[in-house]
């Protein structure tokens, strides 16, 4: 059962990948149709993510409160609608709001399912499972593009965009009729165990504690140089290599592959190397220290190479790399958050997606200025290298609440 609950989690962030990203593809579209330029459409993404971060502690808290499966179903038709009601926006402004609100209702999704990956998975298997979560995310990146560009390549953008909304719906009500709250309870003589209560001195030792600092702020640069490949890798291709729109969505895609790749080997070698040493500073942390500064090289080498094949390999190793260390902030967060992991979670990734929504308005602006893409280039790879000295900083061996370290 813990495995098909799984899969729907996974389902769930594969879906709304494509229904995210599928956006970024189509910006070209998008914007000759309603006649915006690039600084309105980097607001426009970055308003996605804002949107996303507001929400992310709020939705956090619900599904700690009342379980992960009903908020994941209520938010799951939320966005899915408005994905469909892309299409009815007119201006920047209607555009922008609907943008919004699509980021508002995405929020809840990892914060809900790391709160379901906690409850059903032990600490042996719990990378791994996260790992495949990670991985359904960059599977999702890789087909949003490849596919988008296909589609709107031969069709008008708005009745693909309805066809991704429909795909959410459906997975939602199947989601809410198939999956299981919380794993069944051996002993059904005992009661469940209760939500977990908030006082102020949880509250204040959460947001001032230093592991969790750190934990925050990992994901907020590692967010913040991530979000290239999801908002302006596609439009860098296309400017940079001569490639066509639908090109450009293949290849975005072969980044999203690498990635996916990544994800899943980081997370079953965490555990395998988590199971052998018993280790959490070497499976988690130190996995994430190497696979960060590689993709900082690598990102950094490619600028160099003037072959596209070749310069879009090494970047696929760089995606890869970062990936297969990146996955240990979601299994951190897990262990870190004990009975209040969905909060825990929520935090964090509010921080990421802060992060996430400045690099396209730090991209769009800087094209904007010089011209030069070379520039978002060294700025991801110094971003990439800070967030692996961040990792060197951290120490995961300990839950950030004592009630909670009984069963770490």
């Amino acid at each position: 059962m813990r495995y098909h609950v799984l899969a729907f989690l996974c389902a769930a962030a594969l879906i709304a990948y494509v229904q995210r990203l599928g956006f970024n593809v189509a910006v070209g579209a998008i914007g000759a149709d309603l006649k915006l330029d690039k600084r309105q459409m980097g607001q426009i993404m970055s308003a996605w993510f804002l949107g996303y971060a507001i929400m992310q502690i709020p939705a956090g808290w619900l599904a700690d409160r009342f379980g992960s499966r009903r908020i994941l179903f209520i938010l799951g038709i939320v966005w899915s609608i408005f994905t469909g009601m892309i299409g009815l926006a007119w201006d920047f402004y209607s555009l922008l709001g609907i943008w919004f609100a699509m980021g508002l209702a995405q929020a809840g999704i990892f914060p809900c399912a790391a709160k379901s990956i906690g409850q059903w998975f032990d600490d042996t298997k719990r990378s791994s499972a996260l790992g495949l979560l990670g991985s359904s995310m960059a599977l999702g990146s890789a087909i949003a593009p490849a596919l988008t560009g296909l589609l709107v390549t031969h069709y008008r953008w708005p009745p693909v965009f309805v066809a991704y909304s429909l795909v959410g719906l459906a997975w939602a009500f199947l989601f809410f009729i198939k999956s299981p709250d919380t794993p069944p309870r051996i002993n059904m003589s005992q009661p469940a165990a209760p939500p977990p209560k908030w006082t102020g001195k949880d509250w204040r030792s959460l947001f001032t504690s230093v592991p969790m600092i750190l934990l925050c702020s990992q994901q907020f640069f590692r967010a913040l140089g991530m979000a290239f490949f999801f908002t302006w890798f596609a439009t860098y291709l296309q400017e940079t290599r001569k490639v066509n729109l639908a090109a450009s969505g293949l290849m975005t895609g072969l980044i999203g592959l690498g990635a996916m790749a990544g994800g899943i080997l980081g997370g079953f070698f965490s555990d395998w190397l988590f199971r052998r040493t018993r280790n959490r500073r070497l499976s988690r942390q130190g996995i994430a220290v190497v696979g960060l500064s590689l993709c900082s090289g690598m990102v950094l080498i490619s600028g160099s190479i003037e072959d596209r094949n070749l310069a879009l390999g090494v970047i696929t190793i760089g995606a890869f790399s970062a990936t297969f260390g990146g996955i240990a902030g979601y299994t951190v967060a897990v262990e870190f958050g004990g009975k209040r992991v969905a909060t825990v979670f929520s935090i964090m990734n509010t921080c990421g997606n802060i992060g996430a929504a400045l690099f396209p308005i730090i991209v769009g602006s800087l094209i904007n200025a010089t011209g030069n893409w070379n520039l978002v280039l060294y700025l991801f790879a110094a971003v990439l290298a800070l967030d692996a000295i961040i990792w060197a900083l951290l120490n995961p061996r300990h839950t950030l609440f004592q009630d909670d370290d009984e069963s770490y």
